[in-house]
């Protein structure tokens, strides 16, 4: 008798199951017959949000290659053939293009392919001035961020936000996912060391979108004077920032892959010693070394290549580590500098000036210096990054 009752469920339960699994199936293809997608779709595919905000208007875009459609075509192209009437493109660090070095300085010019303007904002010209504004009826921001303090899109993106609040232009953010959304983490940075590659008052990785770092910086008043930005964002949809996103392009010409993206934020304290990243290879921001640290099996030899025309140790033999097929990192990882740190031959010149900058704070450097654990520097930032995480909650999207 148990045995034919139990016959009986496992024979229901077949039939409930292959309804239910065709009800699914069924699910599937009437969505993709509607359109319907589960795929990430970025701010600018989201183009039925926006262009109305857009016609009749006269636009400047803040962008660069990284400002594209999931089919590959860029945002300003796109525009064009919808008829919006482009004024000026606005270019950070690495051009519009992205083609130009870390640092290299970017000029004014003309876009070879549309003929639009172009108008650098690194250099000397960080924010756009009134004049560069001039007939500019509305602001479209499409940049892909990686999550990092340091990474200079944020930057652009303040003083995009306090010229556009100055001259009474609304501003439009299409978002896009942080590659290292679900990683807050690192010291926060002190008022003192504020510079072009840290403005704000966060943790080296902040885990925002772009879209919603410039909700922070209306919010939090973070603008000259505390003046607020007219701002407009375009969600992303379909998107958690624990999601694994894979970026169409490089968002900067030293950030090759996924690897050296998620890389990025720990590696870059490097920038600030006498070690280099991996600039002059083909593995930037995957391995670390220099001819001071102690001989290892792993080594290179930074030669000039795109991204890189004059790197650190160019032609030197340099010795480390090859991070490249390290697994995936969910914090921001001291153990490849503290180990750096050790096995250099004079530590006395390890870190250059530049390290308090990109820290944000001398108290890393003086707990490296000093032989402070990994875990007791870990601990010292847990207060500012709970305080953090509490402010940071009222403008995320995602």
């Amino acid at each position: 008798m148990f045995q034919s009752f139990k016959k009986i469920t496992f024979i229901l339960f077949l039939i409930i199951s292959n309804a239910s699994n065709a009800n699914s199936s069924k699910e599937i293809i009437e969505n993709k017959i509607n359109g319907i997608s589960n795929e990430i779709k970025t701010g600018d595919d989201n183009f039925e949000k926006y262009l109305p905000l857009l016609k009749d208007k006269k636009v400047g875009i803040v962008t660069n290659q990284t400002g594209i459609l999931s089919n590959k075509k860029h945002l300003v192209d796109f525009l064009l053939e919808k008829k919006i009437n482009i004024q000026t493109i606005f270019a950070p660090e690495h051009g519009f293009r992205g083609t130009a070095d870390a640092g290299e300085h970017v000029v004014d010019g003309k876009d070879a392919k549309t003929g639009l303007s172009i108008v650098s904002l690194y250099g000397e010209n960080r924010k756009p001035k009134k004049e560069q504004l001039t007939g500019i009826d509305v602001l479209v921001f499409d940049l892909q961020d990686v999550g990092a303090r340091f990474y200079t899109y944020i930057s652009s993106l303040h003083y995009v936000m306090e010229a556009c609040a100055e001259n009474n232009i609304p501003l439009i953010i299409l978002d896009r996912p942080n590659p290292n959304g679900s990683i807050v983490d690192g010291p926060i940075l002190e008022k003192e060391f504020t510079s072009f590659v840290g403005m704000h008052p966060i943790p080296i990785l902040h885990g925002m979108t772009i879209g919603e770092y410039g909700q922070m910086i209306n919010g939090e008043k973070w603008l000259k004077n505390g003046i607020q930005c007219k701002l407009t964002v375009i969600s992303c949809t379909n998107y958690k920032r624990d999601m694994p996103y894979s970026l169409l392009v490089k968002p900067s010409p030293n950030l090759p892959n996924d690897q050296a993206i998620n890389l990025y934020a720990s590696l870059c304290l490097f920038e600030g010693t006498n070690v280099s990243l991996g600039r002059g290879t083909e593995k930037q921001f995957q391995i670390y070394g220099s001819p001071y640290l102690t001989k290892t099996n792993f080594k290179f030899t930074p030669k000039p290549n795109f991204g890189a025309k004059d790197p650190v140790y160019n032609g030197k033999e340099c010795y480390g580590e090859d991070l490249s097929k390290a697994p995936k990192v969910n914090q921001l990882e001291l153990k490849w500098l503290l180990k750096a740190y050790q096995n250099t031959t004079d530590k006395s010149k390890f870190f250059i000036p530049f390290f308090t900058k990109l820290a944000g704070t001398k108290k890393l450097q003086q707990q490296i210096e000093a032989g402070v654990s990994e875990k007791d520097i870990r601990d010292s930032w847990k207060k500012g990054l709970e305080d953090f995480k509490t402010m940071r909650k009222a403008y995320l999207l995602y």
